[in-house]
């Protein structure tokens, strides 16, 4: 993604902005690790925020028990909600 780091993982983590996780982990808050830029949905679900050197930021999600469509789904979802956020400022 070619926002930072940061910015990626603040809108992964804003529960108002919950709407890219696949189904019932919306209604989850995740367990934040800023540290590491880590979010942990119980078992079912992480994510992981990596600066890329060449700018903007490189995204893992791995979502327990659902196929790569969905975790790919919800990442093409994650990019439209940071692009939202970083759009109204």
């Amino acid at each position: 993604m070619s926002a930072p780091p940061e910015v990626v993982f603040n809108t992964a983590t804003d529960p108002a902005r919950s709407g890219w996780l696949p189904g019932e982990l919306r209604a989850t808050p995740p367990e934040v690790d800023l540290d590491r830029l880590r979010a942990r949905w119980h078992d079912r679900a992480q994510l992981t925020v990596h600066p890329n050197p060449a700018g903007g930021a490189r995204v893992e999600l791995q979502v327990d028990g659902a196929p790569s469509e969905e975790a790919d789904r919800a990442l093409d979802d994650l990019a439209r909600a940071v692009d939202d956020n970083l759009t109204a400022g």
